[in-house]
C-alpha cells in the first residue's frame, strides 16, 4: 500500500512539472471541436481567441509568446491574411512607446530620477506621516512617465535606507513606550557600534548575472546595516532564494529576490525596536507600490494598459478624434490627486493611527532624535550626488519639452501646433517622442566648448572615454527597451481585428443584448468589479487585451457611448493591489520583508475600494463634459452599422 500511494505521488508531482506543457498541448486540442464543427469566420476567430486568452490568464508561455498565436492561427483558419496579422503588431503607439523609452533611458542613466525623489523626500521632513506622504509624490511623479516596475525599484532603496536609520537609531531614542517588543541584549551595543558606521549604511541596488541560473539580470536588495545583521536583515545572504517574473509596465521582465522565510519571522520579531517602528516601515513599503499604480494611471505611457486601450480604441473607432495625451491627461490627473490623498488617509489610519498632529508636524521642536538623524541621512544621501550635471540639465528639458508639446498638439479649446502644417491628422504624439528620443542619441553628453569633464558630468565611463559620446547609446535603450510588451499590444491589436473582421464582436454584443435593461452606470460598475477582481490572479495587459472587445461590442449593443465603459475599466485593471503576485511592485515590495500577505490583502482591499468609487466618480462626473458621455457618438453609430452589415 505504502509503495502504491508513493506510486502514486509522484505521478502526481510529475504531472503538476509539467502542467504548463500539458495547458499549452490539450487546451488547443480540447477546443478544436468548436471550429470543425462550426466551420465559420465566428467560430474559428472565437478558437484563437480563447486558446490565446487561456495562454495569457495561465502564464502557460511567456506573454509575448502567447501574443504570437493569432499570427499563425488567424491566416491558418482564413480569418486574416499573414501580411494583415504583421501589419497589427507595429502600431504607432510602438513608436511612442520607443520615444519615452528613450527619455526613461537618460533619466536613469543621469541619476534624474534620484535627485527628483530626494529632493520631495526633503521638503516634505522625517516626521512618520509627511514622510510617507513625501515618498508618495515622487514615486507618483516618477511613475507618470518610468513603469511603475522601475519606479519602485528605483525609489524602493532609497525608502529602505531611510527606514534603516529609524530601525537602528530607535533604541537610543526617549520615544520608545509601553509598545517595545524583546530585543536581544547586545542590540543596544550594536547600536553604538552601528552609529560610527553610519556611512557603511547604505542600500543599494545591485544588478549581477547569474550566468548558470539566468541570463537576464537580477535585481538583488543588499542591506548593510550592521547592527541589523544578526536578526536577519540581510536579504542578500538569504538561503535558497527564489525568483519571479512578471511584466506589468513599460520595462522587460525583473527578476525579484524574496528572503528566506524564516529570516522574514525573525527579522519581524527581534528587528524592530517598537511595534510602532513596524508599523512605519509597513506603510511605507506599501505606499510606494500603491504610489506607483496611480502616477500610472495618469497618462497614455504611465502603463502598458493605457497603451492598449488607446491603441485598440483608436483603431476600433479611427473616427473618433478624443483621445489623446492631454484629454487622458485632464480626466486621470484629478483621480489620481484624490487616489492618492484618500490612499494615504487610508494608510495612516491603519498602520499609524489617526494622530495626524503628531505624525505629520513639521515643527522641528516635535522632531525625536531618530528623525533629525534620518533627516541627516537624506541630505547626506543628496549631497553625494553633488552638483546638478550638464546632462542632467539636458534630460530635464527634453522631458518638459516633450510634455509641453503633447499637451499642445491638439488641445481643444484653442488651435494646436499641428495647425501650422497644410496636411491634418499626419503628426501624433509619437512624432513628437520618437523625434525627441532620437535627438538624445545625438547630442553630446559634455558641455560644448569645455575642455576637461566635471565629475558630474562625467560619471560614465563613456562620456570619459569619448568628448563627442550622447546622451544615450543604444545599449542604454535596449536594456530599457520592452519588447515583450510590444509583441503583447501587437497580439492583443490582431486579436481585435480579427473580431472585427470575422464579425465576432457583432455576435458577442448580440448575446449581451439582455442587459439592455441597465443603466450605463450599473455596466460601468460591473464592469469595473469584474476586471478589477481577474487582474489580482492575472497579469493586467492581458486581462484587459482580453475584455476591452467585449466590453466594446456590449457597448455598442446597448447604445451606451464606449469611453463609459472602457476608460474605467482600463484604469480599474491597474488595482490588482491585494497579493505579491497582483503586479510586480507588489513583489518587489513584498521581497524587503516588512509586510505579511495579510497586511496586503488588508490595505490592498481599501486602496482597491478607493480607486473603483474615485472612478466611478470621474467618470459619472467631469468624464461627461470631457468626453459627452451622454450621447452615443456618430463615430460609434458608423462603427456599429459597418459591423452590422
Amino acid at each position: 500500500m505504502r509503495l502504491e500511494a508513493a506510486a502514486r505521488m509522484d505521478v502526481f508531482r510529475m504531472l503538476w512539472a509539467a502542467r504548463k506543457l500539458i495547458v499549452v498541448v490539450f487546451i488547443p486540442l480540447f477546443l478544436l471541436p468548436l471550429p470543425l464543427i462550426h466551420p465559420t469566420s465566428e467560430a474559428c476567430c472565437a478558437y484563437v481567441l480563447m486558446v490565446t486568452a487561456v495562454y495569457w490568464v495561465s502564464e502557460a508561455v511567456p506573454l509575448g509568446a502567447a501574443a504570437l498565436v493569432p499570427a499563425f492561427l488567424y491566416p491558418l483558419f482564413g480569418v486574416l491574411k499573414s501580411s494583415e496579422v504583421a501589419a497589427e503588431y507595429c502600431k504607432d503607439t510602438t513608436l511612442l512607446l520607443m520615444g519615452v523609452i528613450c527619455l526613461a533611458a537618460s533619466i536613469e542613466k543621469w541619476n534624474l530620477h534620484k535627485r527628483i525623489a530626494l529632493r520631495m523626500v526633503m521638503i516634505a521632513g522625517a516626521k512618520p506621516g509627511m514622510l510617507v506622504l513625501g515618498f508618495m509624490c515622487c514615486t507618483v511623479f516618477l511613475s507618470m512617465w518610468l513603469s511603475n516596475t522601475s519606479t519602485t525599484a528605483m525609489v524602493m532603496p532609497i525608502a529602505e535606507a531611510v527606514l534603516q536609520q529609524l530601525i537602528c537609531t530607535g533604541l537610543a531614542d526617549g520615544h520608545a513606550d509601553s509598545e517595545t517588543v524583546e530585543a536581544p541584549e547586545d542590540d543596544s551595543a550594536a547600536s553604538e557600534k552601528e552609529e560610527g558606521n553610519l556611512d557603511k549604511n547604505q542600500l543599494e541596488l545591485l544588478y549581477h548575472n547569474n550566468g548558470s541560473v539566468c541570463s537576464k539580470q537580477e535585481l538583488t536588495t543588499l542591506s548593510e546595516v550592521q547592527c541589523c545583521e544578526g536578526n536577519g536583515v540581510g536579504l542578500e545572504a538569504t538561503s535558497n532564494p527564489t525568483y519571479i517574473r512578471h511584466t506589468n509596465g513599460l520595462l522587460p521582465q525583473v527578476a525579484i529576490e524574496f528572503p528566506n522565510v524564516k529570516r522574514i519571522k525573525a527579522r519581524r520579531d527581534s528587528q524592530y525596536p517598537t511595534k510602532r517602528d513596524h508599523m512605519i516601515c509597513k506603510c511605507l513599503t506599501l505606499s510606494i507600490t500603491y504610489a506607483a499604480t496611480i502616477g500610472g494611471l495618469i497618462t497614455i505611457t504611465g502603463t502598458s494598459t493605457n497603451l492598449i486601450f488607446a491603441e485598440q480604441f483608436n483603431n476600433r473607432y479611427p473616427d473618433a478624434k478624443v483621445i489623446n495625451f492631454g484629454t487622458w491627461f485632464i480626466f486621470s490627473f484629478p483621480i489620481a490627486i484624490i487616489m492618492l490623498v484618500l490612499t494615504w488617509l487610508w494608510l495612516h489610519f491603519l498602520f499609524l493611527g489617526c494622530n495626524f498632529r503628531e505624525t505629520c508636524s513639521w515643527s522641528k521642536k516635535r522632531r525625536t532624535r531618530r528623525e533629525m538623524l534620518s533627516e541627516k541621512r537624506i541630505h547626506e544621501e543628496y549631497a553625494k550626488l553633488g552638483p546638478i550635471s550638464y546632462p542632467e540639465v539636458v534630460t530635464g528639458v527634453f522631458f518638459i519639452l516633450m510634455t509641453l508639446l503633447w499637451f499642445t498638439r491638439e488641445p481643444g479649446f484653442v488651435p494646436g501646433w499641428t495647425s501650422l502644417f497644410e496636411k491634418k491628422g499626419y503628426r501624433t504624439d509619437a512624432t513628437v517622442s520618437v523625434l525627441l528620443g532620437f535627438l538624445l542619441f545625438l547630442i553630446p553628453a559634455r558641455r560644448p566648448f569645455s575642455s576637461s569633464c566635471s565629475s558630474s558630468s562625467c560619471r560614465n565611463t563613456d562620456a570619459e572615454s569619448d568628448p563627442m559620446a550622447p546622451m544615450i547609446t543604444w545599449k542604454d535603450f535596449q536594456k530599457l527597451m520592452p519588447w515583450e510588451i510590444v509583441i503583447l499590444v501587437g497580439g492583443g491589436y490582431a486579436l481585435a481585428a480579427g473580431c472585427k473582421v470575422s464579425g465576432l464582436s457583432v455576435w458577442i454584443g448580440r448575446q449581451l443584448e439582455p442587459m439592455s435593461g441597465l443603466p450605463p452606470w450599473a455596466v460601468t460598475l460591473l464592469a469595473c468589479l469584474l476586471v478589477s477582481a481577474v487582474t489580482e490572479f492575472a497579469s493586467n495587459p492581458a486581462t484587459l487585451t482580453v475584455f476591452l472587445p467585449i466590453l466594446s461590442a456590449l457597448s455598442e449593443t446597448l447604445r451606451i457611448n464606449p469611453l463609459h465603459t472602457l476608460i474605467p475599466s482600463t484604469m480599474c485593471v491597474s488595482f490588482g493591489v491585494m497579493l505579491p503576485v497582483g503586479n510586480p511592485p507588489n513583489a518587489i515590495v513584498f521581497s524587503y520583508g516588512h509586510v505579511k500577505i495579510s497586511d496586503m490583502v488588508k490595505a490592498g482591499f481599501g486602496v482597491n475600494l478607493i480607486g473603483v468609487v474615485v472612478v466611478m466618480l470621474a467618470i459619472s462626473t467631469w468624464g461627461v463634459p470631457l468626453f459627452n458621455l451622454n450621447e452615443f457618438p456618430d463615430w460609434a453609430v458608423a462603427r456599429n452599422v459597418t459591423g452590422g452589415l
